[in-house]
């Protein structure tokens, strides 16, 4: 019974103890000092010598004319880099804190029935491309980090840190969009530091693997999925999401009683199933 559980669960398990691990982190080096993991979600330093810097924070300070230390460039490196190979929106699944609030908020949806309602989105999910681009126009002009200002992934993740104040409007506010207007809504379709990291996604090597022919088209898979268009290849065909655009929170996985889909290394399946043949 537990281990059948677990094996439902074992990837938002995962999730939840890195997305709450990150948070314990900061706040033990802001209240006692303890410097694991200093600073925030745009700027850290991990143990007083690798810095991390938020790519997309970057670009933006870079449109506004910012004059940028190496370390913070370096720590955009690293940043890059990382979720080149593990997948660019597994910040999106694993690490931000806002994810929280938006998988409650589409549980409820799945709950109350709200999806059936709902049939047709009423957005579409490229927005959040229009507002990357947005965001380094008016960075250009106003020569400041312009999302930086009204970001609600900071928001929330200085209010967990510092003392919630904006923070609880934030949350509130995703909260209730996605639950009561639009599926996926702030995370699907808006945010636009989701949308960055689903192009630096697209070289990414772990993806998750479709194996048509055990496929039941129950459509679990689609049903949990926060980028449900990425599994377009379900029933039909056995090939890899390609998208960078798919989490990698691994939800598909678990809920797969067929055992038609799983995590893979890019090509590496491909290759195995050619020596097969």
């Amino acid at each position: 019974m537990i281990s059948n559980i677990y094996k439902k669960y074992r990837f938002l398990i995962a999730r939840r103890i890195t997305q709450i691990s990150i948070m314990v982190l900061y706040i033990i080096a802001n209240v006692y000092g303890i410097n694991f993991l200093m600073g925030n979600l745009s700027s850290s330093l991990v143990l007083n010598t690798i810095p991390l810097s938020d790519p997309y924070a970057v670009m933006q300070m870079l449109f506004a004319g910012a004059a940028l230390s190496f370390d913070i460039l370096l720590g955009a490196f690293f940043i890059t880099i990382f979720y080149m190979i593990v997948g660019g929106r597994a910040f999106c699944s694993w690490v931000c804190p806002v994810n929280m609030i938006t998988d409650l908020a589409n549980y409820l949806r799945r709950k109350f029935g709200f999806n059936q309602i709902q049939k047709k989105q009423p957005a579409s999910r490229n927005i959040r491309y229009w507002v990357i681009a947005i965001s380094f126009i008016i960075s250009f002009f106003m020569g400041v980090a312009a999302f930086e200002l009204i970001s609600p992934i900071s928001m929330v993740h200085r209010g967990i840190i510092f003392g919630l104040g904006f923070g609880w409007a934030a949350i509130l506010i995703i909260f209730l969009f996605d639950l009561f207007v639009l599926k996926n809504g702030w995370c699907g379709h808006i945010c636009p530091l989701g949308g960055f990291y689903s192009l630096v996604g697209k070289f990414s090597l772990i993806r998750v693997h479709h194996n048509a022919p055990n496929c039941t088209a129950c459509m679990k898979c689609k049903e949990v999925c926060p980028e449900n268009q990425v599994l377009h290849m379900v029933t039909k065909t056995s090939i890899p999401v390609l998208s960078g655009e798919c989490t990698n929170c691994g939800r598909c996985v678990e809920v797969c009683d067929d055992d038609a889909l799983n995590f893979s290394i890019k090509n590496l399946k491909k290759g195995e199933q050619n020596e097969v043949r």
